[in-house]
């Protein structure tokens, strides 16, 4: 899920494949930026179709090649017209937005925006469960706009829609990756440390979903994310693991069996103790939270002790972080471009040659795993 309003790049990366053991799952590639972006506006509010119409037509470089009002109509448009971007409201009649997602990633792969018009409510977890299904990102859904605040969402809206449009989907067969074995001479784990962008929060809950309640080691997560849905996010990942996960606090304690969630528009680093601070210094190459602030921290704190791991994403964040962490001894894992969304951040830190372990969210898992399982019993 991209961070759009804070310096994300485009153009520059290859990507990876959403795996589900036995099924054939989507890839994504990021393609060259497109003189003209075609984008299917489908919303079942004449009013919100209205000025999402309005706002694309009205910036250069953008054409709506067709209007839905409900998921069936959203299906059949993307089929006849393949445009390059559909941004999907999620609640509106005869078929719902994760079931018209469902049924075009299955037909006819397209990057989808998702757009909803609450960052608290139940209709966020079904935007969520659309990201899981094949959508790319969520924004908000436009309302009560003045000036400066119709400027603002149309900026936001475009910004994130040029991004989308550079990924193409394809189809692909899953992968056969053997599982990872700890090695008998890795250091006692005490903190894991994650960072992801685009794709990242279906890969997470993958992740954290299979991992036990008694994890006996801390997590602390970066994910890049539309501002205003931090919160959102960390309820849906919290519905979906044993783990409980929330959203960081200044001065917080990490925990066994917790996972912390950097908040919107804040870094998050970890002092000495396990405790966590939340940084509001300038953004990190245009990031706020940035992954590299985070796995600083980490290298400095842990050291050995710590565990990097660099999920799906756009761009580089993280690498500057992670090749310290590697210098102090600390394991790194990167997300192998098969599995990858967008092959972006892992890309970096492998090609920078500072990577233990390239797997897929399923064998990531099971690593950690085998980390907890060594701790326990060094405990």
């Amino acid at each position: 899920m991209s961070q759009t309003a804070q310096g994300e790049t485009c153009c520059r990366e290859t990507g990876g494949l959403r795996t589900t053991a036995g099924k054939t799952q989507l890839k994504y590639q990021v393609i060259p930026m497109k003189d003209i972006i075609r984008v299917l506006v489908v919303d079942d509010s004449p009013t919100i179709q209205a000025i999402l119409v309005s706002m694309l037509q009205d910036t250069p470089g953008f054409e709506v090649v067709g209007q839905a009002r409900d998921g069936e109509d959203a299906v059949r448009l993307t089929s006849r017209l393949r445009p390059d971007v559909i941004t999907m409201d999620i609640r509106m009649p005869r078929m719902d937005g994760l079931e018209a997602t469902r049924k075009i990633m299955s037909t006819t792969p397209t990057p989808i925006v998702v757009i909803t018009s609450a960052v608290y409510d139940e209709d966020l977890n079904v935007a969520f469960n659309a990201i899981a299904a094949g959508a790319l990102t969520v924004v908000e859904k436009p309302k009560g706009l003045g000036p400066e605040a119709y400027e603002a969402v149309r900026d936001q809206l475009v910004t994130t829609i040029r991004l989308m449009a550079d990924v193409q989907v394809v189809t692909l067969w899953p992968d056969r990756q053997p599982p990872a074995k700890l090695p008998s001479t890795a250091a006692d784990v005490e903190l894991i440390a994650i960072a992801s962008s685009t794709g990242g929060p279906g890969v997470l809950r993958q992740i954290l979903g299979a991992l036990p309640g008694d994890l006996s080691i801390p997590i602390a997560v970066v994910q890049h994310i539309t501002p205003g849905f931090a919160h959102g996010f960390a309820q849906w990942l919290d519905s979906a693991t044993e783990l409980r996960v929330t959203i960081a606090e200044h001065n917080e304690l990490l925990a066994p069996g917790r996972v912390l969630i950097a908040p919107d528009d804040t870094h998050i680093i970890v002092a000495t103790g396990g405790i966590v601070r939340l940084d509001h210094s300038p953004p990190l190459r245009g990031l706020r939270p940035s992954a590299t602030h985070l796995f600083d921290s980490v290298a400095e704190t842990y050291g050995a002790a710590g565990v990097g791991v660099v999920l799906t994403g756009m761009g580089e964040d993280g690498a500057d972080g992670l090749e310290n962490l590697r210098r102090a001894g600390g394991c790194i894992i990167a997300q192998d471009a098969d599995s990858c969304v967008v092959f972006g951040m892992p890309k970096e830190a492998i090609e920078r040659e500072i990577v233990d372990h390239v797997l897929s969210p399923d064998k990531i898992a099971s690593l950690l795993n085998q980390y907890d399982g060594r701790h326990k019993q060094n405990q």
